[in-house]
C-alpha cells in the first residue's frame, strides 16, 4: 500500500525532525487511522521497519483481543481532541512485530493542518517499571502481614505473659518483705536477685504490651488539645516531677487531629526520659514549645540533660536499644522506639538534635489540619 504523503513544507518538514529527535516512540495517524508518521524509537519498540508501518492501520500494533473496540476509542477520541493520557485506569498494551506485546503508556495530542487532523502518540514502555510498581506492592503487603503478625505476637505474648508472671512475683515479693533478715545474707541476696528481675520482667512486658497496642489500637482520631494531653502527661510524673524538682516551662500547643491518649503517652515518655537522663551538677529544665511550618506543627521537648552522641541519633528509637547499663539508668528500652511508633501512627515524624554535656531537643510533626481526610 503507498503511503499517504502528508506534512510535506518546510513547517512540517521541522516538525518531522522534531519527532524524530523524541526519545519515546512516536506514531502518528490520520483520522481514519493510518500511520503517516513514526520515529526511529517506534521502530525500535514494535520491531518494524517505518516502510511496515506508514500506511498501515494503527490497529496492526494493537493486540487482537483488543482490536474490535479500538475503532470506537478512536472515534470517541475525534469527538474530544485534546492532549491527555489514553487509557486511563486500564492497562494498556502494544503488539509487536514478533508477537510480543508490551505494556506501554500512551499519551494522545491533536496535531491538526491545513488539510486535517492528526493524532500524535507518544508511546512508552512501562513493563520493567509496572514490575517494579508490583514487586513494591508485593513487598509492601507482605510487609504489612509480617507487623500484623508481629503486633499480633506481642500482644499476645505479653498479655498472656502477665498472669503468670504474677503468680511469681508476688510470692518473690512477700517472701522477701515476712522473711528478710531472717534466713543467712546469701539468701537475702537470691531473693532480692529474684524480685528484680521478675519486677524488671513485668515492666518490660506491660511496655511492650503499650507498644503492640499502638498499632492495634483501632481509636478513632479526632481534634485533640495537645496542651490537655501534657497536663495529663504531667499529672501522670507528678511523683518523679517533684522528686527532681523539674522546671516545666511551656508554650501554648495547637489542637490537632489525633488520638488524645497516645499523644499523652508521647508527652510522657519524652518528658520522663529528660527526667531520667538529667545532669547532676543542675536542676532539670525542659522547655516544651510549638512553631507552624505549612501544613505541620513542629512540637520540641528541650532539657539540659546528659545529652546524646550523634551517632546514636538513629538507634535510640529503635526497640530495645540501650546506650547506658541498667545501673545508671533503668529502663526497658522501648520509650523512645514508642514515642515514633506513636508520631508515626499520626502521619508525622520525629528526631533529635543533641551533643553530650548539652541537652537534647526532640521534635515530632503533627498535622495542622484539622479534618479527618488529613490522615489517610
Amino acid at each position: 500500500m503507498e503511503p499517504r504523503q502528508h506534512l510535506s513544507n518546510p513547517t512540517h518538514e521541522l516538525f518531522r525532525q522534531v519527532v524524530e529527535a523524541a526519545p519515546n516512540a512516536m506514531v502518528m495517524a490520520d483520522g481514519d487511522g493510518r500511520i503517516v508518521l513514526v520515529n526511529a524509537q517506534a521502530e525500535k519498540l514494535f520491531g518494524y521497519l517505518r516502510d511496515e508501518l506508514v500506511g498501515h492501520s494503527v490497529d496492526m500494533l494493537v493486540p487482537e483481543r483488543f482490536r474490535s473496540a479500538h475503532p470506537e476509542y478512536r472515534h470517541m477520541y475525534y469527538g474530544n481532541l485534546s492532549s491527555r493520557p489514553m487509557g486511563t485506569g486500564r492497562d494498556l498494551f502494544a503488539l509487536r512485530k514478533d508477537g510480543s506485546e508490551v505494556l506501554v503508556e500512551i499519551g494522545l495530542n491533536p496535531v491538526t493542518t491545513s488539510e486535517e487532523v492528526f493524532v500524535l502518540a507518544a508511546i512508552v514502555d512501562i513493563t520493567e517499571r509496572k514490575r517494579a510498581e508490583q514487586e513494591l506492592i508485593k513487598r509492601t503487603e507482605e510487609l504489612a502481614r509480617s507487623n500484623h503478625d508481629l503486633e499480633q505476637f506481642a500482644y499476645v505474648a505479653s498479655h498472656d505473659l502477665q498472669e503468670p508472671l504474677r503468680a511469681v512475683a508476688g510470692p518473690l515479693q512477700l517472701l522477701q518483705r515476712r522473711y528478710h533478715g531472717q534466713l543467712d545474707a546469701r539468701a537475702d541476696e537470691f531473693i532480692a536477685h529474684a524480685v528484680d528481675g521478675a519486677t524488671r520482667m513485668q515492666k518490660l512486658i506491660e511496655d511492650l504490651l503499650a507498644y503492640s497496642r499502638v498499632g492495634r489500637s483501632g481509636a478513632a482520631q479526632e481534634p485533640a488539645d495537645c496542651a490537655a494531653a501534657l497536663d495529663q502527661a504531667l499529672k501522670s510524673l507528678s511523683v518523679v516531677l517533684q522528686e527532681s524538682n523539674a522546671q516545666i516551662n511551656r508554650e501554648a500547643l495547637p489542637v490537632v487531629i489525633g488520638i488524645p491518649t497516645q499523644l499523652a503517652l508521647l508527652f510522657q515518655n519524652l518528658i520522663g526520659n529528660a527526667i531520667k537522663f538529667r545532669r547532676a551538677d543542675q536542676p532539670v529544665r525542659i522547655d516544651i514549645g510549638a512553631r507552624r511550618q505549612g501544613d505541620e506543627w513542629i512540637i520540641s521537648v528541650k532539657d539540659n540533660g546528659i545529652g546524646i552522641e550523634s551517632q546514636y541519633f538513629e538507634r535510640i528509637f529503635m526497640i530495645f536499644q540501650r546506650l547506658h547499663s541498667r545501673a545508671e539508668y533503668p529502663g526497658t528500652g522501648i520509650g523512645l522506639a514508642l514515642c515514633k511508633r506513636i508520631v508515626e501512627q499520626h502521619g508525622g515524624r520525629i528526631w533529635v538534635e543533641s551533643a553530650p554535656d548539652g541537652g537534647s531537643i526532640f521534635s515530632f510533626t503533627l498535622n495542622a489540619r484539622l479534618d479527618r481526610s488529613a490522615r489517610t
